[in-house]
């Protein structure tokens, strides 16, 4: 299978880093700017191509990994090819695009798999685990976070085109939710934000479930260089599950203090084999079996539909109903 990766920012990079380590040759890649598809092609060992067209010919499965704001027109195009795609969260910017981007993968008879990565970190997998099996009893509470430094691109800095911190980060944790509890029947959340010309966002989200189950999601871009964390409280009239990222990991990773802040948070995993590898392996091998994928396409986009929801209670400081 030849992988063509679309996108040479930071995502780019770690899905090509993934894909070495799991022993993926022959990557392709495309992107827009000259300049970072060169530097990227020299330093991930990819063949370059300026024309999307013509990479689309020469691989089998299609991974975008550029700004949200061009998923759609990607996707398709990498459909209406022939072409399998692996689409890195969120699926888009609005429902509406997202179900065009599935009603296309439908209609080309391919399949697409949207890349939730945190459903590949053992911590969430585990958990998630026990609570399927009924060890921790009916789950009265969960709390999520996931807190990190604004990214540094400024495409982030504007909703049009990123959809926001609730869209294109706490849709970790409210797809999660979802992977645990099912979809909420209502959310109401607070925002704290800084300037127009900043990306600072800070959420608080409480999802309410008909059964009396609550979720508190907190997620923010507003902390120093360098910071990210995240932690998960699953509560059950049988046991509770507590796990935060500041705990001692088998393997640490840290920046050296000379280094400069990397442009994007990102959660280290401190194992042998990263979840962005165990993520693209399980996609890659799904397309090569037709097995199920972890992530359906479906799920992909009620989790993008919570995000929304979240981002509307928040601009509105009101309750919202979610479809």
């Amino acid at each position: 299978m030849r992988v063509g990766i679309v996108g040479a920012g930071t995502m780019g990079r770690v899905h090509a880093a993934a894909y070495r380590r799991i022993g993926v040759e022959g990557l392709a890649a495309y992107d827009v700017d000259p300049v970072k598809l060169a530097d990227f092609a020299s330093e991930e060992g990819a063949e370059p191509f300026t024309d999307y067209p013509k990479m689309l010919a020469e691989v089998d499965v299609v991974d975008v990994c550029a700004p949200t704001f061009a998923h759609q027109q990607l996707a398709e195009q990498a459909f209406a090819a022939g072409r399998d795609v692996i689409l890195e969260k969120p699926l888009a910017l609005s429902v509406a695009q997202g179900e065009q981007i599935l009603r296309a993968a439908r209609e080309s008879g391919r399949r697409l798999f949207v890349a939730m990565v945190v459903r590949f970190f053992p911590q969430y997998r585990r958990a998630r685990e026990l609570v399927s099996r009924g060890e921790l009893g009916r789950i009265g509470v969960v709390r999520l976070k996931r807190v990190s430094f604004p990214p540094a691109a400024a495409w982030f800095r504007d909703p049009a085109k990123s959809g926001g911190m609730p869209v294109d980060l706490m849709i970790h944790d409210l797809d999660y939710a979802r992977w645990l509890l099912g979809g909420p029947r209502r959310v109401f959340a607070r925002m704290s934000r800084g300037d127009r010309a900043s990306a600072l966002e800070h959420v608080q989200a409480t999802l309410a479930y008909d059964d009396g189950a609550m979720v508190f999601v907190e997620g923010g871009w507003a902390y120093p260089p360098g910071y990210f964390r995240t932690s998960l409280d699953i509560a059950g009239d049988k046991g509770l599950i507590e796990w935060s990222s500041d705990q001692p990991v088998p393997l640490d990773t840290l920046l050296p203090k000379d280094a400069p802040p990397p442009k994007l948070g990102l959660p280290m995993a401190g194992l042998e084999e990263n979840p962005y590898e165990t993520e693209l392996r399980h996609a890659l091998s799904a397309f090569d079996s037709g097995e199920p994928f972890a992530v359906a396409p479906q799920e992909a986009l009620e989790a993008l539909r919570l995000a929304i929801a979240v981002r509307e209670s928040a601009l509105s400081e009101s309750v919202v109903e979610v479809a």
